[in-house]
């Protein structure tokens, strides 16, 4: 029986998906439940996985890369159709093999076979490095080509380079040029579903709203000292550690209840406010920037807040994130300092009226009662729509949420 493999949906308002990558190829015969392809919607990815044991084709037109409307049919999978005979028997004999040069048999195929059986991480990644896959000898099953594979291949590449030579070469010598020039080497790599997504939400804040950033820093100094007094009980009891992040989530929630404007957007002519909140929290993964939610975030501990937030966090690194995870978000918190930015202006998550940008933490002087001390501190930003949020009442919520993590115990109890 033949089986139509469809594109599902993902979401109310996808109307169109962009195939990824094709886990299986053509005349693969595949189980129940493994992943055929990976879809990128403007919103998130999805695997699509078979639904049955068969024998998969996959249509003319639907190779990776394509453009497919939501409901169309990609490919069929005959249900009917067994393993080819003695298909299995080159995996299960390979052990048995004597010479070395056999068992990376499979690393050696051709380019077009190699690149046939690349997950969409290790894809992407050849992709990007130009690398070419039937020269990397793969650690994965049956010989495939794994993420660490791909990766250490690139200082490898890059040993081979000429620089080096040139480094060694006498102080004395004339420098000339170590190979032919590079000028005008370069290539074009279509830009993905999800950063077309990006790039017209990015901006639409800029082209749409009255875009404003102010600025302010918090002494991290307590949540410092209570973090390194609970932290490994709080490992112990819940399963997760604690970070900083589940701090400001809760410092924002109590600061939006005192300043509705800032949980609410504009729609049309009218401010639509919102009584629930729902913090998104900005993920780098590997297909760019994403903002997933941690939903009824009023309602949470700050040990369920950081529970979210991790799973959020593992979701985004394994390609994993919904368009349920990203929808229905009334504030973003973006954090910079992870990867060392001391100060930045973040842009809206439109239609979102507001964002808080959190920086790297570092010792500076304050005076501090007459006195120069060395204190940990982070700077503060918050973007906001000036349209719709005052420059009082951005000033003042960012005030609160300093005097709130400047004051953990006043934070957890909630005064």
């Amino acid at each position: 029986m033949k089986q139509e493999i469809k594109v599902p949906a993902v979401g109310e308002s996808i109307t169109e998906a962009t195939i990824g990558s094709w886990t299986k190829k053509s005349g693969d015969f595949v189980k129940r439940n493994e992943v055929l392809m990976l879809l990128e919607t403007d919103k998130a990815s999805v695997e699509v996985v078979a639904e049955n044991d068969g024998v998969l084709t996959i249509n003319p037109g639907c190779e990776a890369g394509a453009v497919v409307q939501i409901g169309a049919t990609v490919a069929t999978l005959d249900t009917d159709a067994k393993p080819a005979a003695g298909a299995a028997a080159p995996a299960a004999e390979a052990p048995k093999a004597a010479a070395p040069a056999q068992a990376a048999a499979p690393a050696a195929a051709s380019g077009k076979d190699a690149s046939a059986h690349l997950s969409p991480a290790v894809n992407r990644i050849v992709n990007e490095k130009g690398l070419d896959p039937s020269a990397i000898q793969g650690t994965g099953k049956d010989g495939r080509l794994t993420k660490g594979d791909v990766l250490d291949a690139q200082p490898a590449a890059k040993a081979a380079a000429p620089a080096p030579a040139a480094k060694a070469a006498p102080a004395t010598v004339t420098p000339v040029a170590s190979g032919p020039s590079k000028q005008g080497d370069k290539k074009l790599v279509p830009m993905t579903t999800i950063r077309k997504r990006i790039s017209e939400k990015l901006k639409e804040a800029q082209n749409t709203a009255a875009l404003l950033t102010t600025f302010n820093e918090v002494d991290m100094g307590k949540v410092m000292e209570l973090r390194s007094k609970y932290k490994d009980k709080f490992k112990e009891k819940y399963g997760v550690n604690l970070g900083f992040n589940g701090f400001f989530v809760k410092a924002v929630v109590e600061a939006l209840k005192d300043f509705p404007a800032v949980n609410a957007w504009i729609n049309g002519t009218d401010i639509e406010y919102h009584n629930y909140y729902n913090i998104g929290i900005a993920v780098s993964t590997e297909k760019g920037l994403m903002v997933p939610n941690v939903k009824d975030a009023d309602t949470l501990s700050l040990a369920g807040i950081e529970l979210a937030i991790r799973d959020l966090a593992a979701k985004g690194r394994d390609g994993k994130i919904t368009p349920n995870d990203l929808g229905g978000g009334t504030f973003s918190i973006t954090n910079g300092g992870v990867f060392g930015s001391l100060l930045s202006t973040p842009i809206l998550n439109f239609p979102q009226s507001a964002i808080l940008g959190l920086h790297k933490i570092q010792d500076r002087p304050m005076a501090i009662n007459g006195k120069v001390e060395i204190r940990p501190m982070m700077y503060l930003a918050l973007t906001y729509d000036h349209r719709i949020i005052d420059g009082k009442e951005a000033v003042s919520f960012l005030v609160k949420i300093k005097e709130l993590v400047e004051d953990p115990e006043r934070l957890l109890l909630e005064v």
